[in-house]
């Protein structure tokens, strides 16, 4: 096994910037789908009423939540078999090629049922790559990071999610501003897909040029060969219960939270609300941007202070604002009082998503970290984070809306019970113990 080169503060940052700019393509290919539902939906699922249009994209929404533990298990192994680096190459590859599937697909009046079931196969595709881009660029950055400062670096794992659902949203508003509403149905959302598929050759291509964790290279270089055949097999995670229990607690309540405020809430204020989709879009993006900010300052807190106070304060405080939240937001009379109400549930989600990835990354040994990371994570997040939206507009169809506050709640409150409960994984952080 070769040694990787020295690595500077230079190079670390450069592999940092890089892996960071296919996380955010990635996800900017992710979120463009739930952008742009609004126009495509009629196209892929003609009649209806709206709601009826929204809930079947919704579904499929959802349904390519049910590849990412697949795509956990299969990149996670790969990752922690043949490197971090080339399964992050591997993972960008696939969402550009479902990005370019989405944006060529007919719509129903020319194929039929043939339109939503390569929609369905699209989004498939990109679920395989997002469940096995998260674990293994979680995993990459917590190794590649310094020990002081793992919180900081790793939060930019959110900073660019958020970056990509802000420029979704960004390519969404200047469409809306160059075309009409009728072209945007017709034709125009075909091209953020198109933008995505190509932003992804460009981050393959910066990809190339990340140097592999020392982690990794070391434990290559220091395990036996019956040692690095189990590296990332089920029956070594299987011997890590508690982490995994943890992971799957701990995640809950934070992807629940996460996706209601910043993928569903854009239909939540049209749809609900009554706001016009354009002004919905502007509190959506205005809100994002100021919460992809803070990722770092939460990230960088729990270096000073730990990971489990941070992730309590959300937990508390996730459980105790949600309903009223919610409850006003439903009533809201303009966009000024929507961002502000949005931006407080954001910077409650902030004590979990700034650290999430480094608190998962440290519950691992390094020769199943990327599969103890993405698996797990991807299970929980297909169950809740990727059914929100259904499960919202199904609440929203049978008349109890509320019923789904009191489901977001309720999920926050049970990871509470899991951050009181873990150790704080700074002061006992499994990537302290590696090969050194």
């Amino acid at each position: 096994m070769a040694v990787t080169r020295e690595l500077t503060p230079a190079r670390r940052l450069r592999s940092i910037f890089s892996g960071s700019v296919g996380n955010l393509v990635e996800w900017y290919d992710w979120y463009v789908y739930a952008a742009f539902s609004l126009y495509f939906a009629e196209v892929f699922f003609p009649g209806g009423d709206r709601t009826s249009q929204l809930l079947k994209t919704a579904a499929i929404f959802a349904v390519g939540f049910l590849m990412r533990p697949l795509g956990g298990w299969l990149l996670g192994r790969y990752a922690d078999r043949h490197g971090r680096k080339a399964a992050l190459l591997l993972s960008v590859w696939m969402m550009c090629s479902g990005s370019l599937l989405i944006a060529l697909t007919p719509g129903y009046a020319s194929i039929g049922i043939a339109a939503p079931v390569l929609l369905v196969l699209a989004r498939l595709l990109q679920g395989l790559s997002v469940g096995g881009e998260y674990g293994t660029s979680a995993t990459y950055l917590s190794e590649m990071a310094s020990r002081e400062h793992r919180g900081f670096w790793s939060s930019f794992q959110y900073v660019t999610l958020v970056m990509g659902h802000l420029l979704a949203l960004g390519v969404l508003l200047a469409l809306q501003a160059l075309l009409d509403a009728e072209q945007l149905r017709a034709w125009g959302w075909r091209i953020p897909f198109a933008i995505g598929a190509l932003a992804a050759l460009v981050a393959m291509w910066l990809r190339r040029t990340m140097l592999e964790t020392e982690s990794f290279v070391r434990s290559e270089a220091d395990g036996s060969p019956a040692h690095q055949r189990r590296q990332g097999t089920l029956r070594l995670l299987l011997r890590h219960p508690r982490a995994l229990l943890s992971v799957v607690g701990l995640t809950m309540g934070g992807t629940l939270a996460f996706y209601t405020y910043t993928t569903y809430v854009h239909k939540f204020l049209v749809n609900s609300a009554g706001l016009p989709s354009e002004s919905a879009a502007r509190v959506n993006a205005g809100t994002l941007f100021v919460y992809m900010l803070l990722q770092p300052l939460v990230g960088a807190l729990s270096d000073r202070v730990g990971r489990r106070p941070v992730l309590i304060a959300f937990g508390v405080l996730g459980t105790l604002l949600t309903v009223p939240i919610l409850d006003r937001l439903q009533d809201v009379q303009t966009a000024g009082e929507a961002f502000w109400l949005v931006l407080l549930a954001l910077v409650v989600v902030s004590g979990y998503t700034a650290i999430n990835a480094v608190v998962k990354a440290e519950l691992f040994p390094v020769e199943i970290r990327a599969l103890g990371v993405g698996l797990p994570y991807a299970l929980t997040v297909a169950i809740f984070g990727g059914s929100a939206e259904y499960i919202a507009l199904w609440f929203k169809q049978h008349g109890i809306e509320r019923g789904f506050y009191w489901y977001v709640t309720a999920c926050i409150a049970c990871s509470l019970l899991v951050y009181l409960w873990m150790p704080d994984t700074r002061r006992h952080s499994r990537i302290d113990e590696d090969p050194a």
